[in-house]
């Protein structure tokens, strides 16, 4: 609850805010949401087709929540409503989460990715510009594409040299495949919006912080197909290797799962949005990673470690046959590419806001599968049966 005085890293108090938060029924928007009613006076016009994630907050089992007439949810699709920038006029400060993010659909749905990212952030920017407020928006950490120590000889000593995978914000450049590898549609899309904030607020002096997460995982991620989401969708790994292992089956790792990934748990993440938030003096201008360089694994390894904590959260044996290899053009389609490491350099958040993440890999996932596990589990078994029923 927020009945202290709230104080920023400057020692001044806080004030109060409107928050147009766009995405706000998302993944990283739910738990923006919590943390916004539990611990600050803010409020928030919640901006989103779906709901589903912070239905708890917008229609709480107790009638004196602390954030009853703190939270309003407003059903808009901002491709095509002119609602938004009466919302966007009414707030202190705009959020923009609104994004496709999973890789699956950046092969099979480049168009879609394309105008999601850049083409529908447009009038959020403009907007923003135009009425002189303060934008933090969410990029993602693909905007580096690929390593240049990916371009190394693989025996080159130089590939163990941080200066050639460490990604820092003011200084690595931006390396895409080519064109037909339509993975890159989303990075670019990403990048190009980027520019465009960053160009009004070199031109037109809008206030903007751009974040750029480094593989956020935790509860509420993505969706488990055929329950909460389609049968034949793909979501990003942590949903993909939960869906395998509440369903029994081995994980499937792509092109042998050799791609190295760093992963934070969200809520260390949404600790360091909330300085952002709090803190414009310090956040405005800025570029940040967010995310845990102490947390890297191959996504082999992740699926090793996943079968072992699952197994631990859920009394079930280890999967016997824990993973099998699959090819990225049978998993994901044509055009799909990657990147081989994604390592933050954490100098500027540091430098800025004082953060750094706490929560170590284990513990996060442990957090996160006994989730998968209470939500999912029943619901998965009932689902595994019914074919089963019928004949």
């Amino acid at each position: 609850m927020a009945s202290v005085a709230r104080v920023d890293l400057d020692g001044k108090a806080i004030k109060g805010m409107t928050i147009c938060m766009i995405g706000a029924g998302g993944f990283i928007g739910s738990h923006l949401c919590e943390k916004l009613m539990a611990e600050t006076p803010h409020k928030v016009l919640a901006v989103d087709v779906y709901s589903d994630k912070i239905k708890h907050l917008l229609e709480p089992a107790e009638a004196s929540v602390p954030w009853a007439d703190r939270i309003q949810f407003h059903r808009i699709n901002i491709k095509n409503d002119s609602r938004l920038e009466g919302l966007i006029k009414m707030a202190d400060l705009v959020i923009n989460l609104a994004a496709i993010c999973t890789p699956a659909d950046y092969n099979t749905r480049p168009l879609d990715t394309i105008y999601s990212n850049f083409i529908d952030a447009l009038p959020v920017v403009k907007y923003c510009s135009e009425n002189n407020k303060r934008l933090i928006h969410f990029s993602t950490c693909e905007v580096y594409g690929k390593t240049i120590g990916s371009f190394l000889p693989k025996d080159s000593p130089l590939r163990q040299d941080p200066a050639y995978f460490v990604l820092k914000e003011d200084a690595s450049p931006c390396i895409f495949g080519s064109i037909e590898k339509q993975r890159w549609s989303y990075a670019c899309a990403k990048q190009l919006i980027e520019r465009l904030i960053y160009a009004e607020g070199a031109e037109n002096d809008l206030e903007f912080t751009i974040v750029r997460p480094f593989n956020w995982i935790g509860p509420r991620m993505d969706f488990i197909p055929g329950i909460d989401g389609p049968s034949e969708g793909v979501p990003r790994v942590l949903a993909c290797f939960s869906n395998n292992l509440l369903r029994r089956e081995p994980l499937k790792l792509v092109d042998g799962g050799e791609s190295q990934r760093t992963f934070i748990y969200i809520k260390d993440a949404i600790e360091a949005v909330l300085l952002m938030i709090e803190n414009p003096a310090r956040a405005n201008g800025h570029i940040f990673n967010v995310g845990n360089p102490n947390n890297e694994v191959t996504v082999r390894q992740l699926a090793e470690m996943m079968n072992e904590v699952y197994s631990k959260v859920s009394g079930e044996p280890s999967l016997e046959v824990p993973t099998i290899d699959v090819s990225s053009k049978v998993f994901y389609g044509e055009g799909y590419d990657d990147s081989d490491k994604r390592i933050p350099d954490m100098t500027i958040i540091n430098r800025q806001l004082g953060w750094n993440p706490k929560t170590s890999l284990w513990d996060l996932l442990e957090s996160t599968l006994t989730y998968q596990h209470r939500t999912y589990a029943e619901a998965v078994k009932q689902a595994i049966s019914k074919p089963l029923a019928s004949n």
